[in-house]
């Protein structure tokens, strides 16, 4: 599936953010990050047709299956987004900084055999407004849905947690710490080095002072050779 309107928002050349990725593996895929871009928000994806189908949680997941979250559906983003975390630069869509709160894989509550066949059951919910999933995460668990807001936002749904042996009424999102690097968003912030798809850079070297470049551009000096001296002539004396 083309990726047409997440690559028009970005610019590559500026951003570290991901251009594709080709899904693999025997289970779907989820990852949650949190985003502290103009809107601190949690962005939750779910992999589905070789992409990942992604949804803007402002207050982010609940476990408490009597709070409903709501979550703006957005563009779809690459397969290779689930590994992203780091930072988009200033200026680009979306800046700020990313961590990956949570990740692991998904199934639909549906019974299905195989990953062809939940993607089917799936994509078929998602037509219908109507996702019911159950999480197999580092921090959530259990069963959830997602369901279309009708008459609201095109792109309105709400996330809500089941009545399961997950469900509590802690504030999940008091986990603050990233799933991969332990860190929370203040931390990889104040590393910039660790930007997805990027190295540290190498220090750059020292410039050399302005008598030490004139001296090392000017010529050498050329030595003017001594006239050769002739030897005497002696006189006969007669």
């Amino acid at each position: 599936m083309p990726l047409t309107l997440y690559k028009k928002k970005r610019s590559f050349k500026e951003t570290p953010e991901p251009t594709g990725g080709k899904a693999g593996g025997a289970k779907l895929r989820f990852v949650i990050q949190k985003h502290d871009a103009s809107h601190l928000h949690y962005d939750f994806r779910l992999e589905m047709d070789g992409v990942l189908k992604s949804w803007a949680v402002p207050k982010g997941p609940s476990t408490d299956p009597t709070v409903k979250r709501l979550a703006m559906m957005v563009e779809d983003h690459p397969y290779d987004y689930r590994n992203f975390e780091g930072i988009i630069p200033k200026g680009q869509y979306g800046g700020g900084t990313v961590i990956l709160w949570d990740e692991g894989y998904y199934e639909p509550l549906e019974t299905a055999t195989g990953k062809k066949e939940q993607e089917k059951i799936l994509l078929k919910q998602l037509k219908t407004g109507s996702l019911k999933f159950r999480l197999y995460g580092e921090k959530l668990q259990g069963e959830f849905a997602l369901v279309h807001l009708k008459g609201k936002q095109e792109n309105a749904w709400l996330l809500i947690k089941h009545r399961d042996e997950f469900a509590a009424t802690t504030d999940i999102t008091k986990k603050d710490k990233s799933v991969r690097s332990g860190k929370t968003v203040k931390q990889v912030e104040k590393a910039p080095e660790n930007i997805y798809g990027q190295t540290k850079r190498p220090a750059a070297k020292k410039t050399a002072s302005k008598t030490v470049l004139q001296k090392k551009a000017a010529p050498a000096a050329t030595l003017k050779k001594a006239p050769a001296v002739k030897p005497a002539v002696k006189k006969k004396v007669h």
